[in-house]
């Protein structure tokens, strides 16, 4: 079975622009990221998926690997279907680590892997919420699972909703890693997206709409999404706080 890594970044994001360029103490994120996806041995091929020549010669500055992509394309699967479409990349399981999350590490994937023996379509991560106001906050996307941890929806509001203010309810987020099947790739780029995916602004959403099923396997290892600007402080605060 080959596993690619596929790393979407997008230099004009929406929430912070041109944030693939930013730099993370002394290194820039996207050197985090291409570093900590080289290091996991159970990777066949890594490479950044990008729009933009600005990108490129970033990448090439700390000898990454890197294929173009359409300024177009609206999400980082989309970038995953444009290599698959045109041939450039080929697989049995694409993992898409999102250029903009240089905190996954080698046993976080490992995590997300653990079942890709079995017949699923996609797999994902979540981790149990310790900080409420993570509950709360937009950013943080939720996720609910059935038994056999199964997702039945993502959602950027809480879910469940407490409606007696019990004490034993566990929350969850989701970290924005993914892996899916060649099969599962191929079907998603027949899809169109959905009510609920231009509701919530989430594309996995479109996914469980159209049948897919999503494994989310839990992780106890806390991401760091670099989604808006005050994120970097926080970033840089986890680094320092690593640095012997």
């Amino acid at each position: 079975m080959k596993t690619i890594c596929i790393i979407p970044a997008r230099l004009a994001s929406s929430r912070f622009p041109k944030k693939v360029l930013a730099m993370l103490d002394e290194k820039p994120m996207l050197q985090w990221v291409w570093e900590a996806a080289s290091s996991v041995d159970i990777f066949d091929e890594v490479a950044f998926a990008i729009d933009d020549h600005e990108t490129a010669r970033l990448i090439d500055s700390f000898e990454g690997k890197y294929h173009m992509t359409s300024p177009e394309c609206l999400s980082g699967t989309d970038r995953l279907l444009e290599l698959q479409a045109k041939k450039v990349m080929s697989g049995d399981i694409w993992v898409n680590w999102q250029g903009d999350e240089p905190f996954i590490h080698k046993e976080m994937i490992e995590n997300l892997l653990q079942s890709v023996e079995k017949s699923y379509d996609i797999w994902s991560l979540r981790k149990e919420i310790e900080n409420e106001e993570e509950i709360e906050d937009p950013n943080v996307v939720k996720v609910v699972t059935d038994i056999e941890d199964r997702a039945l929806y993502f959602s950027r509001s809480p879910i469940p909703y407490d409606r007696d203010e019990l004490e034993d309810i566990t929350y969850y987020k989701h970290i924005g890693i993914y892996a899916y099947t060649n099969d599962a790739l191929k079907e998603i780029s027949t899809l169109t997206p959905s009510s609920l995916e231009r509701a919530e602004g989430l594309e996995q959403l479109r996914f469980l709409e159209n049948g897919l099923g999503i494994q989310v396997h839990e992780t106890t290892h806390e991401s760091l999404g670099i989604d808006v600007p005050e994120d970097l402080a926080r970033a840089m605060d986890r680094i320092s706080s690593q640095i012997p």
